[in-house]
C-alpha cells in the first residue's frame, strides 16, 4: 500500500529520536509525542524514525510501542490467540514469509473496508428512516473530522474542515449583512 508522502512527494517526514526518549519532527521543528505519530499513520502521512546519535532507523520499534500502548490503553484488537501464534512463528522457517503474508492481508482489508462501509451504509440508508440514517451517518462523519487533530501545518494544505469553516463565516457574515439591512430599511 502506497503511503501519503510528508509534503508534495518529497519523502518520508523525518523524526529523531534521542537519548532522553523525545522525538522531534524535522518537519516542523518541534518536540511531538507517540499519539501524534498514531495520527499520522492513521492519516497515512509517511515517516521515519532514526536514532538522533546513531542515525539508525527505529521506525519498527517506535510502531511497536505505539502499538503497546494502544493495546494497553483498552484498545485492544490483537486476541491473544493471535498474539500466541505470532510469538510461535518467531524462530519457525516460515518467520520470513509471515511479515509479508501480514502486511499484504492488511493492505487487502483496508482496500476492502470502504467497500464494506458502503455496502452497510447503503443498507442501511435504503429502509424506511433512510434518510434519518444518512443524517446520523454525516453527523458522525463531520464528528469523527472534528475530533481529529489538525495536520495541516505538516501537509502544507487547508483541511477540508477549515474550507467548510471558512465558508461558514462567510454565509454568516452575509446573512448578518442581509439581517441588518432588513433591520436598517424598517428602520427608515
Amino acid at each position: 500500500m502506497a503511503r501519503a508522502a510528508s509534503r508534495n512527494g518529497d519523502g518520508p517526514i523525518i523524526i529523531k529520536k534521542y537519548a532522553n526518549r523525545r522525538l522531534y519532527n524535522t518537519h516542523s521543528s518541534k518536540y511531538i509525542t507517540l499519539d501524534f505519530l498514531a495520527e499520522l499513520t492513521r492519516k497515512d502521512i509517511d515517516f521515519k524514525v532514526v536514532d538522533a546519535k546513531s542515525n539508525e532507523d527505529i521506525t519498527h520499534g517506535v510502531l511497536t510501542q505505539i502499538i503497546m500502548d494502544e493495546e494497553n490503553n483498552g484498545q485492544q484488537m490483537l486476541p491473544v490467540g493471535f498474539l500466541k501464534q505470532l510469538i510461535a512463528m518467531y524462530g519457525d522457517s516460515m518467520q520470513g514469509m509471515v511479515p509479508q503474508f501480514l502486511e499484504t492481508s492488511m493492505d487487502n482489508f483496508r482496500k476492502n473496508q470502504r467497500q464494506v462501509q458502503d455496502v452497510i451504509e447503503t443498507a442501511i440508508t435504503s429502509g424506511p428512516f433512510g434518510h434519518l440514517a444518512k443524517q446520523n451517518i454525516e453527523f458522525l462523519r463531520t464528528a469523527r473530522e472534528a475530533l481529529m487533530p489538525n495536520l495541516g501545518n505538516l501537509t502544507g494544505k487547508k483541511s477540508e474542515q477549515e474550507d467548510s469553516i471558512a465558508d461558514l463565516k462567510q454565509q454568516i457574515a452575509a446573512l448578518q449583512a442581509k439581517i441588518d439591512k432588513i433591520a436598517t430599511d424598517k428602520a427608515l
